[in-house]
């Protein structure tokens, strides 16, 4: 197993939660019939109850050769787990996931984590155009999809549709997992909105370790407002804030969520913190990436 292979299994399991993704059993790599790379199960996140990652969504196989991520993965169809009645389920999924991995991946890039949240993204949209059932639901628009969770409903003060976030790659390191999501903002009223409506909507975001915050707006009239919490993580929020200060940002926020690894990583957690942020700036088209890559170095 290549080091960005390992990386990334330890992220996409700790994101997603353990058993995500797996090597397959050796009759399952048997029956594939092939001697370049490893074979591996994707279970899909999402579904009836987010976090049931085992039952779900069905199970995906996929083909990792010595090269990866200098070659893409290839996707060789769905993993048998047993279930019934969700063959056309499963179907829709695979040919979901083999075109994302085809839109998300790039030459030396892993690419698991963008694919995932790409599908994660396309059943989302599609639950969106399903008719919202007249009966048995009142003026709850959340119950059907949320019944599951241990967090209350979403108030009406909260956005109705997900912010437009943009996510960084996973950033790994002593088994500690980074993600950042940026988004654009107006005010600091909407700022709060969209992270209250992330720990409402998702259960891993909502047990992480840590969710630090921070984001810069220009008001009215030459006002201008900025703020930052560590969720904590002490003197993370500061940091991020004063990296958008050093950038010059205005109008975003940035989340940055980390989920713990079980050794301490001491002071290297803020550049790491400051890494996955920075990502996510440059994929909301924010900064330049030359820029940006000549900051980080060779930085896992």
């Amino acid at each position: 197993m290549s080091e960005a292979l390992a990386d990334e299994l330890e992220a996409i399991n700790s994101i997603y939660g353990e058993g995500t993704l797996f090597k397959a059993s050796q009759d399952d790599a048997i029956a594939d019939d092939s001697s370049d790379g490893a074979i591996y199960i994707l279970s899909l996140p999402g579904g009836e109850a987010e976090g049931d990652i085992a039952s779900a969504r069905p199970s995906i196989r996929l083909r990792f050769s010595s090269a990866y991520p200098d070659e893409p993965p290839t996707v060789l169809g769905t993993h048998s787990s047993g279930e019934h009645g969700r063959r056309g389920a499963a179907a829709r999924d695979l040919v979901l996931f083999r075109d994302a991995v085809g839109e998300v991946y790039e030459p030396g890039q892993v690419c698991l984590f963008d694919a995932i949240e790409k599908v994660k993204e396309l059943l989302d949209a599609a639950k969106e155009d399903e008719p919202v059932p007249e009966s048995g639901v009142g003026s709850n628009a959340f119950d059907g999809e949320q019944h599951d969770y241990d967090a209350a409903v979403p108030t009406p003060d909260l956005p109705l549709s997900p912010p437009p976030w943009v996510l960084s790659g996973p950033v790994v390191e002593l088994k500690s997992t980074f993600i950042a999501r940026s988004a654009p903002v107006t005010s600091p009223t909407q700022a709060a909105q969209y992270v209250q409506h992330l720990l409402s909507s998702d259960r891993k975001i909502r047990s992480a370790t840590h969710n630090m915050t921070a984001w810069r707006i220009r008001g009215p009239n030459g006002t201008s407002f900025q703020d930052c919490d560590d969720d904590g993580e002490t003197a993370a929020g500061g940091r991020l804030l004063h990296l958008m200060q050093l950038m010059d940002l205005w109008d975003t926020m940035v989340v940055v969520t980390r989920w713990y690894g079980g050794q301490k990583l001491g002071p290297r957690r803020f550049a790491l913190i400051n890494q996955a942020a920075r990502d996510s700036f440059v994929k909301a088209g924010l900064v330049a990436e030359t820029a940006v890559a000549k900051k980080k170095g060779h930085g896992k």
